[in-house]
């Protein structure tokens, strides 16, 4: 997006040192990475920056009111309600794709957004790992306001929370075997806090515990990282505490906020940046232009259930009584505009935010970038292809 530095990183880049790069982070740590990671950054001019801060800005104006709890009271499903929320999420994640407008200006259209944490340890080290293998500007950073040595400590920091790192977890599902497992590993160099798997955590009336070299240790404090939907898949497993019981333990990101920030936020903010949303019990006819939206479940993951081409018949095979949970949402358009060696990519940017206790609002501090020739984002929709898959975007000052 800055024709200069694309030009200069491009003459730069071969696939011999791409390799070379891919090889770097498979042995750093020696985890692998289970995900395609794409062959170039993203360089992001001072205009657009702007315009994603301002689109950003707009939203969580509608996620700090004073009634932003009511109104998505109905989010939370009552068997997956977890006790002891806090008064606002810790982190949050805005997806924005990159369009055109009708006078062909770029601009970020919001795709999804969460109040849950994403690949905060990663996408530094992966920052990192650019700037060693490929020609990135050092005025340009991936970071907000914050070095990476800064970065690293503000996310230890409201980590731990004061804690000893052993009295913290991270808790997911099998997290050595999940996707993100690199995340959960640079974590933990960052942090010290261990991945541990659901399954286990033992209970014993009101505290947790966990084993870790050979001792029983105490937890004090979740870093939260499963996701219910996939939970509530995994018939297999066999646990002694489940998330909804009321125990001793703080949350780094309260289980709540998974639902509250969500494909349910998006029909009740109005904004420019985000496209038209509805949920289908909002409507009295639906449109007669279906082909122009996207039909959404609203609890599902990884585009699970979403509907890109639309017919009447989707929307009659879908209960009345269940409208409420279903979203039409107008179709975006991502304008390609990374320019790879055989031609122009589409691209995805997610802004991250931490929010904490006593600040007035969510503060950005990094980011996440995902590359795309297919009909979706993800990785899984862009199998056998290059120039695709995740990276992070460099920001102008």
């Amino acid at each position: 997006m800055i024709p200069s530095v694309r030009q200069a990183y491009n003459n730069y880049f071969t696939e011999e040192r791409y390799n070379q790069f891919i090889r770097a982070l498979d042995n750093y740590y020696h985890c692998p990475v289970k995900f395609r990671v794409a062959e170039t950054p993203i360089f992001v001019d001072h205009d657009f920056k702007k315009k994603l801060i301002q689109a950003s800005d707009s939203i969580i104006q509608f996620l700090i009111r004073d009634d932003f709890k009511f109104i998505t009271e109905r989010s939370i499903p009552p068997i997956l309600r977890v006790q002891n929320e806090d008064d606002h999420t810790l982190f949050l994640a805005l997806d924005y794709a990159v369009v055109k407008d009708e006078h062909s200006e770029l601009q970020p259209r919001l795709i999804e957004m969460q109040g849950f944490p994403s690949l905060f340890g990663w996408q530094d080290f992966l920052s990192n790992r650019f700037r060693e293998h490929f020609p990135i500007p050092a005025h340009m950073h991936s970071h907000f306001g914050l070095s990476s040595e800064e970065y690293q400590q503000l996310v230890k920091r409201i980590l731990l929370n004061g804690h000893d790192p052993n009295e913290v977890i991270l808790l997911e599902i099998d997290p050595l075997n999940q996707n993100t497992a690199i995340d959960f590993i640079v974590t933990r160099a960052y942090t010290g806090i261990e991945p541990v798997h659901i399954g286990d955590v033992k209970r014993e009336g009101r505290k947790l515990y966990y084993q870790k070299d050979g001792r029983k240790i105490q937890v004090k404090r979740i870093y939260n990282r499963v996701i219910f939907d996939e939970l509530l898949t995994r018939t297999d497993l066999k646990l002694d505490f489940n998330l909804t019981e009321e125990v001793d333990v703080e949350w780094a990101g309260h289980p709540n906020w998974f639902f509250r920030i969500s494909k349910f936020t998006m029909p009740f903010i109005k904004s420019e940046y985000v496209p038209e949303c509805k949920f289908l019990s909002e409507f009295t006819s639906f449109p007669d232009d279906l082909q122009n939206y996207v039909l959404k479940p609203l609890f599902s993951f990884s585009g699970t259930g979403i509907k890109f081409h639309v017919t009447p018949d989707d929307l009659k095979q879908i209960p009345a009584n269940q409208y409420e949970n279903f979203l039409l949402q107008r179709k975006v358009h991502y304008e390609p505009v990374i320019h790879a060696p055989d031609g122009l990519v589409k691209t995805e940017i997610r802004l991250l935010f931490i929010w904490e206790k006593d600040q007035p609002k969510p503060t950005l501090v990094t980011n996440l970038a995902r590359l795309s020739r297919g009909e979706m984002i993800g990785v899984k929709f862009n199998k056998n292809k290059t120039w695709v898959g995740g990276s992070v975007a460099f920001f102008e000052p």
